[in-house]
């Protein structure tokens, strides 16, 4: 659905795009997260065919990002990070205006277009307001609004939560989830929680290159350089750290606080290539110490993210 080999982009001496490369496939929806510089925005600029690229190619939909730009934009939505809305028109009038833009210009087709995306994106209470007179977070409905109106097959949106509080939020998610089925997006944002709760599976960008590819556990596990293994027992607490501590492979055990008084728990660091999960069984049945728990953990998306952006 969308593929992207090598794209560039430079402005001046710096190389904001280096060399990006990954494909989508359809009904993905693709977390694209990355510092701020990081080229996020750039290459969003660039698939929409907002800029054009110096070096690389990119096809959406099997067309050519170069050679069939107005074929692509035709069946692409877009919400850029900002969001640029006139003050002085209304809302069904606006949408009108981009459907008319979009090709839509049978009346009773666009009227109808306009009716389902008031009603998808929640925006029946502020018809006949001009979009001057909105709230943050109506712009932002607004704004997927005009990006959903022609019913593209794919979707590019760039911090559509950004300014919304939790309500909101919450919203954009939901429709995002419904959107899914239908469509492939691809979604910049800096709340890692909702990449979490969002997408199936993350691009980080640092420095105009991708840094990693994959679902946030797929990742974690790429450059995690051990293995963590939370294990609650019932038993004296400074016997079973002890008895941890001694297995092979352990490197380091860190006792938690639990939240049963008569429970002890614990997080096991160990060598990368050491799987304790039947180690730690077997121990605890000769030492009878009842297990109450045991998880295997990987590092959370925040942990991920700062250890591939992180200065050199």
């Amino acid at each position: 659905m969308i593929s992207v080999s090598n794209l560039s982009k430079r402005f001046g001496t710096t190389k904001a795009v280096d060399g990006v490369s990954f494909e989508i496939s359809h009904g993905q929806i693709v977390g694209f997260l990355g510092p701020n510089g990081a080229g996020k925005t750039t290459t969003m600029r660039l698939l929409t065919g907002y800029l054009p690229a110096d070096d690389g190619e990119a096809k959406i939909l099997g067309h050519d990002l170069r050679s069939e730009s107005i074929e692509i934009r035709k069946r692409l939505g877009y919400l850029p990070e900002n969001n640029p809305l006139p003050d002085d028109i209304e809302v069904t009038d606006f949408l009108h205006y981009i459907g008319v833009l979009r090709g839509l210009t049978d009346p009773t087709d666009r009227m109808d277009r306009v009716r389902r995306v008031l009603k998808t994106c929640s925006l029946g209470a502020v018809v006949g307001k001009k979009l001057g007179e909105l709230s943050k977070g109506y712009r932002q409905r607004v704004g997927l609004a005009q990006a959903i109106i022609h019913d593209p097959d794919v979707l590019i949106l760039d911090e559509p939560t950004s300014g919304l509080d939790p309500n909101q939020v919450l919203e954009v998610r939901e429709l995002i989830q419904r959107l899914k089925s239908q469509k492939t997006l691809l979604i910049s944002t800096h709340i890692l929680s909702e990449v979490q709760s969002t997408c199936d599976r993350v691009i980080i960008i640092n420095k105009g290159k991708v840094a990693a590819d994959g679902s946030p556990n797929e990742i974690g596990g790429s450059i995690q350089n051990s293995n963590r293994l939370t294990v609650s027992m019932k038993g004296p607490k400074a016997s079973i750290q002890d008895a941890l501590e001694k297995m092979e492979g352990v490197i380091k055990v860190f006792y938690r606080d639990a939240t049963d008084r008569f429970e002890e728990s614990f997080l096991i660091e160990s060598d990368s290539s050491k799987d304790l999960r039947t180690d730690v069984f077997e121990l605890a049945v000769k030492k009878k110490w009842p297990i109450l728990g045991m998880k295997q953990e990987r590092l959370e998306l925040e942990e991920i993210f700062r250890t591939l952006t992180k200065e050199s």
